[in-house]
Formats: structure tokens, C-alpha cells, sequence
């Protein structure tokens, strides 16, 4: 137990050390990559039938997903941001679904959309960051 408290220390601390290093878009890809491990494990969840993490695996990829969604540039990011606001609550709503129904479909739908959008902002050049 100690060993995974210690695993689990570093691993908190290493993320704490590369966001405060990060780049605003290193931040959107670290989220990105976040809300696909959260979708992961709570699909294991539902297999396992640990119905209460599947929960909280959930809410905590649903609340990144809001995040992601409320810090949006409507002004600067036009139809894009638009077209996202759209499909960041699209994915909301099908996560809220997943939870409620213990669907493993709605978590799929939702991570290959996150990989989309997470492919395409991966192919952003450096020199846009």
C-alpha cells in the first residue's frame, strides 16, 4: 500500500511539475489525454461492476470536459469554437447517459470523439502554440 501511495505521490508531483512548465496547449493536451484515462477506467469499471468509481471516473472525465467547453474564445475562436461548444455538450450529455445506463457504447463514442479532437490539435505546428 505505501508503494502505491508513493507511486501515486510522484505521479501528482510530476504532473504539477509539467503544468507549471506547460503551455497552454500542452495544458489542452494534457486534459485531453486525462479525459481518455478517465473514460478507460471507468469502462473497466462497468466490467468489474464497480458501479460507485465508475461514477466518479465519469464525473471527473464530464467535469474536464467542461472545462475544456467554458474556456472556449468565442470571439477569437469563431465557428470552430462554436462547432466545439456543440460537441463538448454532445459529449456531456452521452457521458451523463453512460453513467445513468452503465453503457460502455456511450464511453466509446465519447473517446473516439476526444481522439479526434485531441489528433488535431496534436497536429497544431509549434510554432502556433
Amino acid at each position: 500500500m505505501t508503494n502505491n501511495k508513493a507511486i501515486q505521490g510522484y505521479g501528482r508531483s510530476a504532473i504539477e511539475t509539467e503544468l507549471s512548465y506547460a503551455s497552454p496547449h500542452r495544458i489542452i493536451q494534457m486534459l485531453m489525454e486525462a479525459t481518455l484515462s478517465k473514460l478507460a477506467t471507468a469502462k473497466g469499471c462497468i466490467e468489474r461492476g464497480e458501479i460507485a468509481e465508475k461514477s466518479r471516473q465519469i464525473t471527473w472525465a464530464m467535469n474536464i470536459i467542461q472545462g475544456l467547453r467554458t474556456s472556449l474564445d468565442g470571439e477569437q475562436g469563431g465557428e470552430i469554437a462554436a462547432n466545439l461548444d456543440a460537441l463538448y455538450e454532445y459529449m456531456g450529455r452521452q457521458l451523463l447517459e453512460a453513467n445513468v445506463s452503465n453503457n460502455t457504447a456511450l464511453l466509446d463514442e465519447v473517446s473516439r470523439l476526444v481522439t479526434e479532437i485531441k489528433d488535431g490539435w496534436d497536429t497544431i505546428p509549434a510554432e502556433f502554440h
